[in-house]
């Protein structure tokens, strides 16, 4: 990566579906009521708002270049974040969310209840490697991320690139750039929920990127907009 000037990746902005998934675990519901598949759930209210404060903290940065997951909540952020800037969107469908299969709109309740073999499965190959039937686990997403990435540095150089994704996409992004290991990484992810509308980013210095900053939220509570702490949908 060390051929960027700048990089930086924001999880989406507050979706019905956070929502919904969050009142159906604090509910002890096994499924969350939503009717949208995954790639169409669209921004709530709140989560727009959190976007158009995201836009006045990226005018700052001014990226060159905006890479795009195809599902509706992150091109609906980069939309908003991004009106009135001269910033070339490129939509990629290796920034998609993670899939989950057979696990798709179930809470925690849900799955220990309906499918509790994956349950178990889960809980003794850890987040990194298990993959559910149907779906990816977090080492499958790399390999599409490491081909993002290794295209964004040849299609981008010295380029100031922000990329609009989801929670999960920020902390592999975060392995990939900084070189974890899985130990490094889960310990970030069980004590880190990615915030919507939050910024990570890296900057070049010396020929590398460095951390600039990490889930920072500071732009949306500088501008009162609400900043949710609510699990994806498809969050585990």
């Amino acid at each position: 990566m060390e051929t960027l000037d700048w990089l930086a990746v924001v999880r989406h902005g507050e979706s019905i579906g956070n929502a919904a998934a969050a009142d159906a675990e604090a509910g002890g519901a096994e499924v969350i009521d939503i009717a949208e598949r995954d790639a169409d759930v669209p921004l709530s209210r709140t989560g727009r708002e959190q976007a158009t404060a995201l836009g006045r903290a990226l005018a700052g940065h001014s990226p060159g270049v905006a890479v795009v997951s195809p599902y509706l909540r992150a091109r609906q952020t980069a939309e908003a974040a991004l009106a009135g800037l001269d910033v070339p969107v490129l939509v990629d469908e290796r920034l998609r969310d993670r899939e989950l299969g057979v696990l798709d709109l179930l809470t925690t309740r849900g799955v220990a209840a309906r499918l509790p073999g994956e349950a178990q499965r889960r809980a003794r190959l850890g987040k990194f490697y298990y993959r559910p039937p149907g779906g990816e686990s977090w080492a499958d997403v790399l390999l599409r991320l490491r081909s993002l990435l290794r295209d964004v540095r040849a299609d981008h150089p010295d380029g100031r690139v922000v990329l609009f994704a989801h929670e999960a996409i920020v902390l592999l992004i975060r392995y990939l750039v900084e070189g974890l290991d899985e130990a490094e990484l889960m310990a970030i992810a069980g004590r880190t929920t990615i915030a919507n509308c939050s910024i990570s980013s890296w900057r070049r210095v010396g020929g590398v990127l460095r951390p600039e900053a990490f889930n920072d939220v500071a732009h949306l509570r500088r501008d009162d907009a609400p900043v949710t702490r609510q699990e994806e949908v498809h969050a585990d």
